[in-house]
């Protein structure tokens, strides 16, 4: 079964929707059995208020650059219609679902979770993970090695990828590590034809040549005489031989 997830970030007026402040952009990016589909939503709204210079300091998005962008009634349908059904992972959802929550009951719209299959924190996740380290999105970057040197201001779409490259990074796990040998026994019908028959015709043996071999024991020989040891490598190559052939 595909497994549609739908990474989601906000910008807004300021810091609480209780007091009437809106959400401004609005960023989407579709991942399809965790890999990005290339589908996205970007949507910049009219948010008909002042915006606090706190959070203009934050994303620079002024009142007068959204002037003529949509109110979010226009929107809204695009926006569920886009999370619908799926998993979404926002970064401190309480945060982002508080003012979309807000914005869907202006229009008398069931709440953001009604409408998703169901919504992960991703600062929940990584607080998990990581307990008493810095767990923002720039810090997570810098953790798992997502480049964000071009993060000069917030952005909801922006944000919205940099959190999908880092929640895959952070859920990995060893899978990357994995050497997936199963398909082609599945594909012959034969469940357990990877036990009898080793090495599976499939997988491509690549052995080094007469020189790469040469090189290798100088290596180990150069080990040997700065160690006045022999190397562990010779230790069980000479063993696994000698094992071979009892």
């Amino acid at each position: 079964m595909t497994a549609r997830q739908i990474v989601l970030d906000t910008e807004t007026t300021g810091l609480s929707a209780e007091d009437g402040h809106r959400v401004i952009e609005i960023g989407c990016v579709e991942l399809i059995d965790r890999r990005p589909s290339g589908r996205t939503l970007h949507l910049y709204l009219n948010p008909e208020r002042d915006i606090d210079e706190g959070a203009l300091a934050v994303h620079g998005l002024s009142r007068e650059r959204l002037r003529d962008e949509p109110v979010f009634a226009q929107v809204a349908e695009r926006l569920v219609d886009f999370v619908a059904g799926a998993e979404v992972l926002i970064h401190n959802a309480s945060f982002d679902i508080g003012f979309l929550d807000a914005e869907l009951g202006r229009l008398g719209m069931r709440a953001f979770r009604e409408w998703a299959a169901s919504v992960v924190d991703t600062l929940a996740l990584a607080r998990q993970m990581h307990p008493g380290r810095r767990n923002s999105l720039d810090a997570l970057c810098e953790r798992y090695g997502v480049a964000n040197s071009h993060r000069t201001l917030h952005g909801a779409l922006l944000d919205a990828q940099l959190l999908a490259d880092v929640y895959l990074a952070m859920t990995r796990g060893q899978d990357s590590l994995e050497i997936a040998l199963t398909a082609p026994a599945a594909q012959s019908g034969g469940g357990d034809a990877m036990a009898d028959d080793w090495p599976p015709k499939f997988l491509r043996v690549v052995a080094a040549n007469v020189d790469e071999i040469a090189a290798h024991e100088e290596i180990l020989a150069a080990i040997a005489r700065e160690s006045k040891k022999p190397a562990l490598w010779s230790d069980s190559a000479q063993g696994a031989a000698l094992t071979a052939g009892a």
